[in-house]
């Protein structure tokens, strides 16, 4: 149950803001958000050990970033099925993923943000589709861009979840005074009243609206939040800010990735 939130305000010092939650059963092995990819040696992301791709990359030099969350509906054929760890990657890259052959995907949401708007793809059952954000506060979840996916969950569980969590935190964000993230600062001082909000808000992590969470469904593995990104997207430069899941109260966790390949800066 990924999330994704995102802030278009044309006419800000900062147009775009990305918040991407990544959600994952917590014993699927991960790196930290670098440079991963030799023959890529321009993108950051965090590695997913099990399939050598990612859930977020971020072009620091195009300043794009791309978010990928699972969807709901028919499987790929088993024969042909490959990771969809490789499509944030070549999001960022190319430009976008529509002239790939989608079929041997699973479904899917690509959140594709640069800093001029953001766009969402969504790819289920043979199906194709592509909308720009408007200015505002915009939420993807597992059941697509404000939940109204063409394919969702049949779990009413799952949906009223998802439901609960976007109502909780597009209220808090948008009450919340907007941050213009920029320069080299610390993550407090970047991020300000956001901070405390997308950290989880002070919910328990097993709570209907948590976005920062821990569930067992009942299969002997727990599913949860293992990761917090945000990112910043303006004319000069892109930020990116990143913390394992859950952050401790004192904040230390956070980082802010580097661009270059020196690895991760502090924060």
């Amino acid at each position: 149950m990924c999330t994704a939130f995102v802030s278009i305000e044309p006419g800000a010092a900062v147009p775009v803001l990305l918040l991407s939650v990544r959600d994952e059963y917590l014993g699927r092995a991960w790196l930290p958000p670098d440079h991963h990819w030799p023959d890529r040696p321009g993108l950051l992301g965090g590695l997913d050990l099990a399939a050598g791709g990612t859930w977020l990359a971020a072009d620091p030099e195009r300043r794009v970033a791309a978010c990928l969350l699972n969807g709901f509906g028919p499987a790929a054929p088993a024969g042909t099925r490959r990771s969809r760890g490789v499509l944030a990657l070549t999001a960022v890259q190319e430009g976008g993923i529509g002239h790939l052959d989608l079929t041997p995907h699973d479904p899917f949401h690509l959140v594709v943000a640069r800093p001029d708007g953001a766009r969402v793809t969504s790819w289920g059952g043979g199906r194709l589709e592509e909308r720009e954000l408007p200015p505002g506060l915009s939420v993807v979840l597992n059941d697509g861009l404000e939940g109204l996916a063409a394919n969702r969950t049949a779990s009413e569980r799952i949906r009223a979840l998802m439901a609960a969590r976007a109502e909780h935190f597009r209220a808090r964000l948008e009450a919340a005074p907007r941050p213009e993230p920029h320069g080299d600062g610390p993550v407090e001082r970047a991020w300000g009243a956001w901070l405390p909000i997308v950290t989880g808000d002070g919910l328990p992590l097993d709570d209907d609206a948590a976005l920062i969470q821990r569930r067992d469904f009942g299969d002997g593995r727990i599913w949860g939040s293992s990761s917090i990104s945000l990112l910043a997207l303006g004319a000069d430069r892109l930020r990116y800010d990143f913390a394992p899941a859950p952050v401790p109260a004192g904040g230390g966790a956070w980082r802010r990735v580097a661009p270059g390949p020196d690895r991760h800066g502090g924060s």
